[in-house]
């Protein structure tokens, strides 16, 4: 028996995938190396549109044609679980065309899905959380979907505060994170965090960190009541799950 190869598509954004590994390894028990799971990450992130501009109209490259074709390199390097760490990516423009391309034999783990059974089994008591995330995310409604299954209710920025703080946290070239990742601009930091209380105050009983850059800038658990939700943490943990549903080797 064998755990199953994780394959991660690197490069949406190229930080966050390496953020993805670092937490699958974190959160994998072990011992010594050979305890660790298998994993394998593609990151050209060149290949790939930028997933906000095409949902906000800006391309008319559907991202989910190269995402596609990475899993299918992944795959045949042995993956048999696949993450995508990038939130915008779960839209149903983008994903709907990635799920066609999945094989039987293999799983694509769900981010935002993941999200909503975490809350709903680890959190019953919350139902109402606020999300931080591109405005490819927001606009696109990915969290409201997925977690009124749930009867959980989405808070989301008001579009000032999406517009002037949370975005370009994430774009701006002279701050925001895909610009400087490692450390995270100072600016970043402050102006997600002054977001995440503002969700807090508007009465999010918890805030998901729903753009996989976020999770680089804020790393505390709690924003005054609020519980924070790192949707990347989750989404490693379901990873671990899948990797783990054993199969015997020929």
């Amino acid at each position: 028996m064998t755990n199953k190869m994780i394959g991660i598509v690197g490069g949406v954004g190229s930080y966050a995938g390496i953020d993805l590994i670092k937490k699958v390894y974190d959160l994998t028990e072990a011992s010594s190396d050979q305890d660790h799971l298998p994993v394998s990450m593609l990151s050209v992130p060149h290949k790939i549109i930028d997933r906000t501009k095409y949902l906000l109209g800006e391309t008319e490259i559907n991202p989910g044609i190269a995402i596609s074709e990475i899993i299918a390199s992944l795959i045949a390097s042995g993956a048999s679980i696949i993450g995508i760490p990038c939130n915008t990516a779960h839209a149903k423009p983008i994903l709907s065309l990635i799920e066609k391309s999945i094989p039987e034999s293999c799983v694509l783990v769900n981010l935002i899905e993941e999200v909503g059974k975490n809350i709903s089994e680890k959190h019953p008591e919350i139902t109402r959380v606020g999300v931080l995330g591109t405005t490819g995310t927001i606009l696109a409604k990915v969290y409201p979907e997925v977690l009124s299954k749930y009867n959980i209710e989405v808070i989301q920025p008001s579009e000032d505060i999406q517009d002037l703080f949370v975005h370009p946290s994430i774009y701006d070239t002279s701050y925001g994170i895909k610009a400087f990742s490692n450390p995270v601009n100072q600016k970043a930091k402050e102006n997600l965090g002054m977001a995440a209380t503002y969700l807090s105050r508007k009465g999010a009983q918890a805030v998901i960190l729903g753009c996989t850059e976020i999770p680089l800038a804020i790393q505390y658990e709690k924003i005054e009541d609020s519980l924070i939700i790192d949707a990347t943490t989750v989404l490693a943990s379901a990873l671990i799950r899948e990797s783990k549903k054993m199969e015997k080797i020929a």
